[in-house]
């Protein structure tokens, strides 16, 4: 593997879609006692059940923890499941993993983003981050893929969706933060996205999805599901905190253009809840200095927007709530040509995100066209 010093742009690499076809996906086993409650346990389970969904599409590969790696593997019993020995500080390969580049010719890349845990010492949810800053080398080093390292420049995969024609879309709430890269304006880091993604156009959101502790993550609030077209949580309740978010959205989507001057096309996905933890399930997470605090009066940011585009398949989070079943409907009704799986998502929720953030597509190298 070699890191590079050109960028990808330069390099005739782009980030495709993620409906762009797969050839696997990877996913990091939980284990952080602060952040998961029960030491875990239920968490993986919860992973466990995401990871076979996942499987019945495409290939899956888990990076686990040599103490944990046994248990791991015993529990994804799924010969489309590899599990390989990797240290990491938590279990967002969404955000610790590499961004995955093509230049339909062949070629496989990535991009290996700073990271410093949604924040560093500024409101990051937690202290030392690390081995989960290695986390994209080391997967690039697994698949010989070359490496270009943004030094510097701190990014989340989830702050970010791409609709493979040069489009971009992210939250000012995000990139724009303080905590991430302060001593650049909006114009640099769109800059340094057109270089890195090969995009042409970044559409900003002003917020992502109330107490989202990732600083508003695009990936939990809005997607796109074709090119020219968009999913947005949505609520239409005046007392939902998320109410005010949605409508700001909704103006700069229903006048944005694409990169190839399309008007976008507005799909509502509604917003589950009011979700909140359990004092149970906040009593078993270990306290630690520099964690993320849990509290059942924290309204938890719940989204079924936070699903995972695979190989034939829609793998989708559901909270045993009323709109569960008409979230799976908007779904099916957006990809006809795909399976809607629906998998619990409120003990991966818990841990502050859901499907998306804990799983990262990489893209078969062989994609012949550019869009």
């Amino acid at each position: 593997m070699t890191t590079l010093t050109t960028t990808p742009r330069a390099d005739d690499f782009h980030m495709p879609a993620e409906w762009a076809p797969h050839s696997q996906t990877w996913m990091v086993w939980p284990q952080r006692p602060d952040n998961w409650r029960s030491q875990a346990t239920p968490a993986q389970v919860a992973f466990t059940a995401v990871a076979k969904a996942i499987a019945r599409f495409e290939p899956v590969t888990v990076c686990v923890t040599a103490e944990h790696f046994l248990t791991a593997r015993a529990q994804l019993d799924d010969p489309r499941i590899r599990v390989v020995e990797m240290s990491t500080d938590d279990a967002w390969v969404r955000d610790t993993g590499p961004t995955f580049l093509i230049n339909g010719k062949g070629g496989l890349r990535g991009v290996d983003w700073t990271f410093n845990a949604w924040g560093g010492l500024d409101g990051g949810l937690y202290s030392e981050w690390q081995r989960d800053d290695e986390v994209a080398q080391k997967i690039l080093e697994i698949e010989r893929c070359d490496r270009y390292r943004t030094e510097g420049f701190v990014l989340e995969g989830g702050s970010i969706h791409v609709d493979g024609e040069g489009t971009l879309i992210t939250t000012e709430e995000c990139l724009l933060n303080r905590n991430r890269n302060p001593h650049l304006s909006r114009e640099d880091i769109a800059a340094v996205l057109a270089d890195y993604l090969a995009i042409d156009k970044v559409i900003w959101l002003p917020h992502g999805l109330f107490n989202d502790e990732t600083d508003g993550h695009v990936d939990n609030f809005c997607c796109f599901v074709r090119p020219g077209e968009v999913l947005l949580a949505w609520t239409d309740d005046r007392d939902n905190p998320n109410y005010e978010r949605c409508q700001a959205a909704m103006q700069v989507l229903e006048t944005a253009t694409d990169a190839w001057d399309r008007q976008l096309i507005v799909h509502k996905m509604p917003i589950p809840g009011p979700l909140h933890a359990t004092e149970e399930e906040c009593a078993g997470v270990v306290p630690l200095v520099g964690s993320q605090p849990r509290d059942p009066s924290i309204r938890l940011a719940g989204s079924y927007v936070n699903f995972l585009i695979v190989n034939g398949g829609i793998i989708a989070p559901s909270f045993d709530d009323p709109l569960d079943a008409e979230a799976e409907a908007i779904l099916t009704r957006l990809f006809p040509q795909h399976q809607v799986v629906m998998v619990p998502g409120r003990e991966i929720l818990l841990g502050g995100g859901n499907i998306h953030c804990i799983t990262q597509q990489q893209p078969i190298a062989t994609l012949t066209h550019k869009g």
